[in-house]
């Protein structure tokens, strides 16, 4: 079964309209939603960057839609909280959430302070993470002593299903890792022939048989124009290499990184198409190569005549699929 699902972008739009575009999404034949826990946005004409989880609590009591959200423990929060939280959601609304861990960014990860670690670290932590997660879970007392410190924390109000751990990688390398260990995968959009690097290495690492999510980041709109310059003025800066993406440390300066970034130069990063079918052809590459839960991010800002458009000529193509 494929599901197909609306992204819920707290960069671009104030948490109270959120809400009216995922009943929207609902209402039009979405089943499902993601967020990414963002303390800042991508650049300063996006604007917003609501609290992932105080609107997750009501985005799951206003729709029937199941969520996830992409959140990186470890330095700007502590993996016991964030298992609080996952748990208490869990628990008032069974098995309609899950999460998606990463490595993070320092655009948003290093508000506290502390000192932004490599790559290498940042794995190990994020690892270490899942472990005390997991534990937390079961009913587990933990006490850890490595690169994350707790100390005798157990969770009191659990869920009867623990919610899904799912690994977000970019690279293949990354995805490779995270079978190993991850409740399934989440990645973006790219080329078919980029993209079945990343299945094949998250499979060849453990993960065969595991769901696996993709971020498609698109620009739809009846006019080819509005959704390129769409695109461009919304989703420049985050078209470049993760090596960038996670070191870059403020809005700011991600603007500088796409000062001569091109509107053409966004197709690399986008899949901009005022053409129904062509976008129908694209999600169909993805399911041939394994995703079966497609989220959609429309990056422009005209996010009612998307879910308008693709909820009457898009989702009833794989209704039943």
């Amino acid at each position: 079964m494929v599901n197909i699902g609306y992204h819920a972008s707290h960069e671009q739009f104030l948490p109270s309209d959120l809400l009216k575009y995922v009943l929207k999404a609902q209402q039009a034949g979405f089943t499902l939603s993601l967020s990414s826990d963002h303390f800042h946005p991508w650049s300063e004409r996006q604007g917003n960057s609501g609290f992932a989880w105080s609107w997750l609590g009501a985005a799951l009591q206003a729709t029937t839609l199941d969520f996830g959200v992409v959140n990186a423990p470890g330095q700007r929060y502590h993996p016991a909280i964030i298992a609080q939280a996952a748990a208490t959601l869990s628990e008032m609304f069974p098995e309609r959430f899950w999460i998606a861990v990463g490595s993070g960014q320092a655009m948003n990860e290093k508000i506290n302070g502390e000192v932004w670690p490599v790559k290498r670290e940042r794995n190990a932590r994020l690892k270490e993470c899942v472990d005390i997660m997991r534990a937390l879970f079961d009913g587990e007392t933990v006490t850890h002593q490595g690169l994350i410190k707790v100390e005798e924390a157990k969770l009191y109000s659990r869920p009867a299903v623990a919610p899904k751990i799912i690994g977000a990688a970019i690279t293949p390398g990354t995805a490779k890792w995270v079978g190993s260990w991850a409740d399934g995968l989440i990645t973006v959009s790219k080329p078919p022939a980029e993209l079945r690097k990343v299945v094949d290495a998250f499979h060849s690492g453990g993960g065969e048989g595991k769901p696996m999510y993709l971020k498609v980041q698109l620009s739809y709109h009846a006019s080819e124009e509005t959704a390129l310059m769409g695109a461009y003025d919304q989703w420049r800066e985050n078209i470049f290499d993760s090596i960038l993406l996670t070191d870059l440390r403020s809005p700011k300066q991600f603007e500088a990184a796409a000062k001569f970034v091109t509107p053409e130069e966004i197709r690399s990063g986008v899949r901009v198409s005022s053409d129904i079918s062509q976008h129908i052809d694209w999600l169909n590459e993805d399911i041939n190569l394994g995703f079966n839960n497609l989220i959609l991010h429309n990056v422009n800002r005209e996010q009612e005549q998307f879910i308008d458009a693709f909820g009457e000529k898009v989702l009833p193509m794989f209704n039943n699929i």
